[in-house]
Order: structure tokens, then sequence, then C-alpha cells
């Protein structure tokens, strides 16, 4: 077992990444004198494929312990899930002295981060991601919130959790979908370190597909280490910690404008692809340097079915994105792997330009 230090100045926490360790969450939370009055929030669908593993650790509890299942969708990232959830701490009389630990993915996270920030004007949380994309990013930094106006991630607030223990084999029962979903952000910190970890990803991602866990934990400690480091140096997304929005402007956009049928991860990708052509496109970087960095891209292409997205809609949701100011839009974009600009603005023709050929990649 691995052991990351989140080493902020107030409220730091460890990360915990191993394969098997699911069953050391008791002995931790008593390790770390957390609140003994257990709430569990686990999405619906993680709860059926492990409730023996879930189970024995309400079975073995002594204390107070209580658990909701929900179901996890961008749909349901709402106020809608929230009340569910505060209304079930109320009628179990739970309060200030409570440990809310969230089992599931990152919409399940970030609403249970939201949640421990605002009941009782904060309680204690533990985070417990059961996917590649919620283990590689979500998890980790304290950004949490719900889906509002059409708006992704809208209300929320900044909470960072007690520690998070991150074990490989929830990953196990993941589908190639939600595998490539996870990769998304992956390839993002494959753009955002170095040469080395961008190669590695480029010779190893179908190792993912296979789930060896091996490759997992390499690729999960190197992300985590990385994204925490960023985190420690701009906690509240002032300055560099906005490089972690790489390709998201664009993602978010087609997310919505797609109703969700496209993955966070995937749509990571193509907004990824749209970064580098725009970067192109004002000027950055040369033909030849663009065409090294969609290497990778390129990789993914017969992975995603984009369907069809209006350009007009998705320059509006942009515009909406909480980053912009001024009411302009604000990208981040590349120079080269590791060479990142922050708050680059465009013109609408470069911006249909970059939506045209990102998009283009995967038709």
């Amino acid at each position: 077992m691995e052991t990351i230090n989140i080493n902020l100045p107030q409220n730091g926490y460890n990360v915990f990444v191993g394969n098997g360790i699911f069953n050391q969450l008791i002995k931790m939370v008593k390790s770390h004198g957390l609140n003994k009055n257990l709430f569990f929030v686990i999405d619906k669908n993680v709860h059926s494929l492990y409730s023996t593993q879930i189970d024995l650790i309400f079975s073995n509890y002594k204390g107070k312990v209580n658990l909701i299942k929900i179901e996890a969708s961008e749909k349901l990232k709402s106020f809608k899930t929230m009340e569910k959830i505060y209304a079930n701490l109320l009628e179990n009389d739970y309060s200030r002295d409570t440990l809310l630990i969230a089992i599931g993915g990152g919409i399940v996270g970030d609403i249970c981060g939201f949640v421990a920030a605002t009941f009782s004007r904060g309680i204690q949380s533990v985070q417990i991601p059961t996917t590649l994309l919620s283990a590689v990013d979500s998890s980790v930094g304290g950004k949490t919130g719900v889906n509002f106006g059409n708006t992704k991630n809208i209300i929320g607030a900044f909470n960072q959790p007690n520690f998070v223990l991150i074990d490989v084999n929830f990953l196990k029962s993941l589908n190639r979908e939600e595998l490539l979903s996870g990769l998304g952000e992956v390839i993002k910190y494959a753009y955002l370190t170095n040469i080395e970890f961008h190669n590695y990803i480029k010779n190893n991602f179908g190792k993912v597909f296979n789930k060896n866990p091996k490759i997992l934990l390499k690729i999960i400690n190197e992300t985590v280490r990385f994204k925490g480091d960023v985190v420690i140096s701009d906690e509240k997304e002032t300055g560099n910690r906005k490089m972690l929005n790489l390709g998201h402007t664009f993602a978010h956009a087609f997310e919505v404008e797609s109703k969700f049928k496209l993955k966070h991860g995937q749509a990571v990708i193509i907004g990824i692809a749209s970064a580098i052509f725009l970067s192109f496109k004002i000027g950055l970087i040369t033909k030849s340097k663009m065409d090294e960095l969609l290497e990778l891209i390129y990789l993914f292409k017969d992975e995603i079915n984009v369907g069809k997205i209006n350009y007009d809609n998705a320059i509006s949701i942009m515009q909406r994105d909480k980053k912009n100011k001024d009411g302009k839009i604000k990208f981040v974009l590349l120079k080269d792997v590791g060479s990142i600009l922050l708050d680059v603005e465009a013109n609408r023709d470069d911006i249909v330009y970059a939506l045209e050929n990102g998009i283009g990649v995967f038709k």
C-alpha cells in the first residue's frame, strides 16, 4: 500500500492506494481519530457488486452506522439527491459528530463532498472512489458540487476529505466504456506532466483495458502525486491549479450538449483534441507540433462516438463556465507536453475551428 500525503497548510490528508485494502477502512478511521458515527453513501450498482465486502464492514462495526444507496448519473447530480441524503441523515439522528463515507465514482464523491461541507455546517468525510476516473482525479483535491441549470458543478464548495482510500480491486468490475472514461483524465495528466509519463501512457494504455493491477497502481500513484502537488500549491484554483482543466472547457460543453450521452472522460479526450487544434490556430504551436501532440489522441479515435454537437449551443455553454472572467471564455492550452498556458482567450471563429477539428478526429 502506498501513502500519498496531500500536505495542505490546513486540512491536509493522506491518500492510500493499494490492491485489496478496503477491508482496512475501519482500522484507518480509528487510527485517524475520526468520528465513530458512520454514514455511508454508496452507488447502488457498486453495492450490488460488492455487497459482501461492504456488509462485512457493517456487521463487524460496533458503533452507529447507516447506509443509503443512490443512483449515480449526471442528471441526478442535483439538489434532489442531496435532499435525499440530508433527510436520511436527519431521520437517523446524525449531527456534527458524523463521518460521511462516500463509496462510488466521481458523481457520488462530488455530491457527498458538498453534503459534508454543508450538513451541520461541516462534517468529516472519507472518499472511496470505485472508478478509474474518480481514482485518478475527482476524489483528490476537495472540489465538490452539483449541476444546476444545465451547467456542470456550478454549485459547490472546496471541502477536503479526511482521507482517501483507493482500492484497485473495485476497478475489476468496470466495463470498457468506464475504463475509457477514466483514461480521459489519465490522458490529461499525460499532457500536463512530462514526456516520460506521456510515453508510458502511449505504450501501456491497452493494459488499462485489461485491468492490469500493476499498471493501474502506477498510473493512479503518478496522477495522484502530481495532482496533490498542484493542489498543495493552489488549493482554491486561483493560479496554476487551473491547468487541471485542460480540455474541460470544451468537455463540459460536449457533455451538456450531448445530454450527458458522452461520459466525462470521453468528453475530456475530445476537449483535449479541441484544445490542441485551438493552440495551433492561434499560433501557439506549429503544424508539426500539433500533429505530434495529436498522436496520443488518435489512438482513441475509434473508441468514441461523438454524435451531433451544435457549435452555437456549445459556445453558449462554454460562456457559462465558472472559470470565465469579464464574460470571456478562458482556455487552458498547450505549447508542448508539460508546457501549459492558462487563461487564454480566443475569438469565435478560432473556437469554431477548434470544435470542428477536435470533433472531426472522432468522426
